[in-house]
């Protein structure tokens, strides 16, 4: 036996080995992630989630009816700290006739973290020209942004829906002009994102409960804004309420419900509509969704005690992540 040849060909292995982790080591970082979307199963409905990204905010300076050392003890439970980043999602259901968008995120206008709904639509195995309905929850610019892109349609053939209550009043000239100087500017935006689909007469609002598709049902949850909506999709007894922004900072408002945030046009409202919504919810085991909970954002809620006042408070128990069967 050669110990010679042996000895050179170890010292040879641990060079190279040396060379390819020196070289693995000093591989610049990718930050990027991967394409934001999640399938999962409703029934015969195929949901889809979509990430437009995420808005980092100051809970701090945005929590009402909680006071700041709550929430510092609020988010240190979470093993969060400031800025908190808000998820922004979309919903997309496919009940096998329709395709049917809950929301479109912002459109990039709100800075470098988001916008980018359309790349994971498309990622996702669709193209904006197969949409056919969207249903808005609301009339935030982080729910309306993505419904056009320079000035045009991105959903050309899609037939847009709303509470009748939220155009009336994010639509309404009138209201522009008597609202506050720093408040014309979400009118102007929602005025803009719906103006094309308003031209082709492709805007068609809703008044009150109603089916709009067969197995998804409107559900007004007024205070958020005047006309904020939630959707219930519901599939061979599987349910899925999509509920736009009943809530923000799960990290607060999952324990104690009556946390209110600035973002409200009625916060009294609002807080009222989480509160029975939650106990709702929780009662029935319906899935939720989020569109501003940690992407992507789906999951139960259990009733976990109570909280302040004696308030109900609830936990968050997100899905087990799956892949649908083939």
């Amino acid at each position: 036996m050669n110990f010679a040849l042996i000895r050179m060909l170890q010292v040879a292995a641990i060079s190279l080995f040396t060379i390819a982790g020196a070289a693995s080591a000093s591989a610049p970082m990718q930050k990027t992630q991967a394409p934001g979307y999640y399938r999962m199963l409703l029934g015969d409905f195929e949901v889809t989630v979509l990430s437009d990204g995420i808005l980092p905010f100051d809970v701090h300076e945005l929590l009402t009816n909680i006071t700041p050392q709550q929430v510092d003890t609020a988010l240190a439970r979470a093993y969060l700290k400031e800025p908190v980043e808000f998820s922004v999602n979309a919903f997309l259901i496919n009940t096998g006739t329709k395709l049917v968008l809950i929301d479109t995120g912002t459109g990039g206008s709100f800075g470098p973290t988001v916008g980018a709904l359309p790349a994971n639509l498309r990622a996702c195995g669709y193209r904006p020209e197969q949409i056919d309905e969207i249903y808005i929850t609301h009339m935030h610019g982080d729910h309306i942004g993505g419904l056009t892109q320079n000035g045009k349609a991105l959903f050309p053939n899609a037939i847009v829906r709303s509470s009748k209550d939220e155009a009336d009043y994010w639509l309404s000239e009138a209201r522009m002009n008597s609202a506050p100087a720093g408040a014309k500017d979400g009118f102007k935006s929602a005025m803009a994102a719906l103006k094309p689909y308003v031209d082709a007469k492709r805007f068609h609002p809703f008044d009150g409960n109603t089916e709009l598709v067969p197995g998804v049902r409107s559900v007004l949850a007024e205070g958020h804004t005047p006309g904020h909506s939630m959707y219930l999709v519901s599939s061979k007894d599987q349910h899925l309420l999509l509920w736009g922004d009943l809530m923000h900072v799960g990290a607060a408002q999952f324990p104690n419900p009556a946390v209110t945030i600035k973002f409200d046009t009625d916060s009294t409202a609002a807080a009222a509509q989480r509160i029975k919504t939650f106990a709702d919810v929780a009662a029935k085991g319906y899935l939720v969704g989020g569109a501003h909970i940690p992407f992507p954002g789906v999951g139960h809620l259990r009733a976990a005690g109570v909280s302040g006042a004696a308030k109900a408070s609830y936990a968050f128990v997100p899905i087990a992540y799956s892949v649908p069967a083939k």
